[in-house]
């Protein structure tokens, strides 16, 4: 009987209006900043890998450093970039040909699958005098928050919990002579 007495009292008390508005706008905020660093995170790793990719290739134009293989290629930019974790095992150069039909790759750009042991296959064919050569260079990243907001909504590769950034450029090979 005493219960149904203070029941009324109870519910008629607003002191506890402030908890509620902020369990309601609290999560809402959070995503908000959490996903402002993650796009300015993927910001800065996108424009860090553009960058050496052209620092990159441009020393490779100006010969360089002589012939690059596949992997003195691969430490330059992971070099040049600093801010690719991981970078000898997350990063995925392709080197192709582009013909003089002007026919270029088509479908998706192969990346390092991080949630399988499968390595893509490595197209790197150097080309020769005055050919234009396609470079495409994808790095895999894991998102900082993964479970809210852009973090969520990132493009994975395969499905997986990572997501890919690609830096495309192309230049054409100097004649040695």
């Amino acid at each position: 009987m005493r219960a149904l007495k203070i029941l009324p009292r109870f519910l008629r008390r607003d002191d506890g209006n402030a908890t509620i508005e902020f369990c309601f706008l609290f999560p809402f905020f959070i995503g908000l900043f959490a996903s402002s660093f993650e796009a300015a995170y993927v910001t800065m790793r996108q424009v860090m890998l553009e960058r050496a990719t052209d620092i990159v290739v441009r020393n490779v134009r100006l010969g360089i450093g002589g012939a690059p293989t596949h992997s003195s290629l691969k430490a330059d930019i992971c070099n040049t970039a600093g801010i690719i974790p991981d970078c000898m095992n997350t990063l995925h150069i392709e080197l192709e040909r582009v013909d003089s039909t002007w026919n270029m790759r088509t479908g998706a750009v192969k990346c390092v699958d991080m949630d399988e042991d499968i390595e893509p296959q490595i197209s790197f064919t150097q080309g020769d005098d005055n050919d234009l050569m396609l470079m495409t260079v994808c790095a895999v990243f894991e998102p900082m928050v993964p479970t809210t907001g852009l973090g969520l909504k990132l493009p994975k590769v395969n499905g997986g919990s990572h997501y890919a950034l690609v830096a495309i450029t192309a230049f054409a090979n100097e004649p040695n002579s």
